[in-house]
């Protein structure tokens, strides 16, 4: 497999000296592997640190900015950020508000947070956390005890981000943060594998003419495999699911996410078979957002997010961000 990489062994800091050339508005501490805003901290302001394996961009590092996450933590490829760099993030973003560990539900990155939480409780920082596990597609995974954290992790970055921004306390923005992922569920579908720089070669077998649905974002295998479906098949196979999991009461969120190597054209191809699925059900629409968001390396498919709202998360998503991988009304 050709990528264009200098060496597997500092794929993850060439590509964070690339990332502070390219936005000098983040402070990019390549050795510690840590990004943060350069104005962090902000006075008065609740701290959001996230972070998880490296080959998800632009979660979670795109996502440092105005209006979402005060700093990220990236770790090799597929594989969770150390405590110390989360302590270290959280200590630099800490104004004396508290700091939020936003956390995808893998077991690496929730031991390791949890970690962290206690070496910065233990330094005086006031730690609040909030577990995303949002996929319905298994329960309990290669990666996971219990529901993976996937595609709603960027609503839960942006809504709680904007709470933040607006000065609300970290009681406030946890119970936000907490409301978003319990009112969210993905399902993702695999037309490829995904190949690590580490390896070179796919990290599963799919063969031509089949597709894997409910796939998690490291190539975990999902619920099933069967031969190819086009993409109103693909609409509905995935929108069914999440609604057999959830009755959305409200009008919803609607993420339709790229997981890296499929293009635009068929990502709004795509979504437009969504939507019609949506209508068909009886699901009102809120918003749309579409684009590579949450991906796996070089992984062909897609995955849809819903969050159902209220007129508070409604206008909290609406709130300006200015980021590397989302911004509107900066």
């Amino acid at each position: 497999m050709k990528m264009l990489i200098n060496v597997p062994e500092t794929v993850v800091a060439d590509a964070l000296r690339g990332m502070a050339a390219a936005h000098p508005e983040l402070a990019v501490d390549v050795e510690n592997r840590v990004i943060l805003r350069k104005d962090a901290p902000v006075a008065g302001k609740v701290g959001l640190v996230s972070g998880g394996g490296s080959g998800h961009e632009p979660l979670h590092g795109g996502f440092v900015g105005p209006g979402m996450l005060s700093a990220a933590c990236p770790g090799e490829v597929f594989t969770s950020p150390v405590p110390d760099q989360m302590v270290r993030a959280a200590a630099a973003v800490d104004s004396g508000a508290g700091v939020l560990f936003i956390v995808k539900n893998y077991t690496g990155d929730v031991l390791n947070f949890d970690m962290a939480a206690e070496l910065a409780e233990d330094e005086g920082i006031r730690i609040g956390k909030v577990l995303v596990n949002d996929d319905v597609s298994v329960t309990d995974s290669l990666y996971t005890a219990g529901r993976r954290g996937t595609g709603a992790t960027l609503f839960v970055e942006k809504i709680a981000g904007a709470a933040a921004e607006q000065g609300l306390p970290l009681e406030r923005v946890e119970a936000i943060a907490r409301q978003v992922n319990e009112n969210s569920r993905s399902f993702g579908v695999a037309l490829s594998a995904c190949t690590t720089p580490s390896k070179g070669t796919p990290t599963f077998d799919l063969p031509d003419g089949e597709l894997e649905l409910g796939i998690g974002i490291h190539g975990e295998p999902g619920r099933e495999r069967r031969p190819m479906m086009t993409s109103g098949e693909i609409a509905e196979a995935a929108v069914d699911a999440i609604l057999a999991d959830i009755t959305p009461r409200n009008p919803v969120l609607v993420l339709v996410n790229g997981m890296g190597a499929t293009p635009l054209l068929e990502l709004y191809g795509f979504n437009a078979e969504v939507q019609r699925v949506l209508g068909e059900r009886g699901v009102p629409v809120a918003r749309v957002l579409v684009g590579n968001y949450v991906t796996s390396l070089d992984m062909a498919g897609a995955s849809v997010t819903l969050c159902q709202i209220d007129e508070e998360l409604l206008r909290l998503w609406d709130a300006p961000v200015r980021t590397a991988g989302l911004r509107w009304g900066m």
